[in-house]
């Protein structure tokens, strides 16, 4: 077919990005091997030592109050029931996650009106003066537009303050589908698309580096991903802050959105498009989370070159049914009989810790 090799071609040729149109093609008609193949091609040039990476954190949700609502999701309660957790919880969290080998935390919640401001750059404080080694990755950015919307602070000024309290960087959460009709369906009383990218764009001009995610299958059209890709990838071409991107299926909650789970072709081809479409982003990360240990591994295969977080707690996608759990060893392993090396990285992709086949 001209058209596919036409994209091969610019793939091998490895300086020549792929259009909307091209990566559309690829999820509506390529085959899905050959598209992995070419996926994998793209994680070699950017990635030619034979090796994956993994962090050793844990996620802590502050607060499970939220008023938005978002129907997808099974996590969030009223305010007024919320469970919140004190600055000595917290504490008690970051102390446990040191002890098992951990060197940061995700921390996201809901938007709570019940707290007052000061709450936020307080756990931080409290967090960092006891562990001043943790690394804080946390406040999504519709955590962000919310504190500014309901607290009238400037983005930068809620960053800024953050960024002082101790925050190190944000995770791309929230983003679902950047495409607002398909926003306004799922998710309706968050950010929209532009007010998702203009708080990390101004996250990443204060020095911020952020992850960025899609949590697609929610009965979005294929070229709603295409758009996803075309703002994570422009963005990226503005100021460079995006240290990953990290794509998974919906996970059904009480048959919203969608009648039947998204398939494991499904995902891997469209990890597989992202891994070719996003070529200024280095790292793509597998979603064993949401997939399981052994569709982990096979994503590697299909352009990802990071097996995430061994997620010492995790509880939003726990919270509709999944469930999967991993020790360090045991993500080690996998990345081993995947026929790769593996290192412990930091949440910002710094190298921490070899661990080469050779040593097994």
């Amino acid at each position: 077919m001209a058209k596919m090799a036409h994209i091969e071609e610019k793939i091998y040729q490895g300086n020549n990005p792929l259009t909307e149109e091209e990566a559309l093609f690829l999820l509506t008609e390529g085959d899905l091997l050959a598209v992995g193949a070419l996926a994998d091609r793209v994680r070699w040039q950017l990635h030619p030592e034979r090796e994956v990476s993994f962090v050793v954190d844990r996620n802590i949700n502050y607060t499970d109050g939220c008023i938005t609502g978002c129907g997808f999701c099974g996590f969030h309660c009223e305010p007024k029931e919320a469970k919140t957790l004190n600055f000595d919880e917290l504490q008690g969290k970051v102390a446990e996650t040191i002890a098992l080998g951990g060197t940061g935390v995700l921390l996201q919640g809901g938007m709570n009106p019940d707290l007052p401001w000061d709450y936020y750059p307080g756990m931080l404080k409290a967090m960092k003066s006891a562990f001043p080694e943790i690394h804080v990755h946390g406040f999504s950015p519709p955590e962000i537009h919310w504190f500014s919307d309901y607290f009238q602070r400037p983005v930068e000024a809620v960053l800024s303050e953050l960024m002082e309290a101790g925050l190190d960087s944000i995770p791309g959460g929230g983003a679902e589908i950047l495409s607002d009709p398909v926003r306004d369906r799922t998710s309706p009383k968050k950010c929209n698309s532009d007010q998702w990218i203009d708080v990390m764009r101004k996250a990443h001009k204060l020095g911020l580096k952020t992850t960025a995610t899609m949590m697609f299958g929610v009965s979005e059209t294929l070229s709603d991903r295409v758009e996803h890709f075309r703002r994570v990838r422009e963005l990226q071409d503005e100021t460079g802050g995006f240290t990953a991107f990290i794509p998974w299926p919906y996970q059904i909650h009480k048959g919203r959105f969608i009648d039947f789970e998204n398939t494991g072709v499904d995902y891997l081809k469209t990890l597989a498009v992202a891994r070719c479409y996003l070529h200024n982003i280095p790292n793509v990360q597998a979603s064993w989370v949401t997939q399981g240990k052994k569709m982990g591994q096979v994503a590697l295969m299909f352009g990802a070159n990071d097996m995430g977080s061994t997620m010492i707690e995790e509880n939003v996608v726990r919270s509709v049914g999944v469930s999967h759990t991993i020790s360090r060893e045991e993500i080690i392993q996998l990345i081993h009989r995947a026929g790769f090396d593996a290192f412990q990285r930091n949440n910002v992709y710094g190298r921490l810790c070899d661990y080469p086949r050779s040593s097994q």
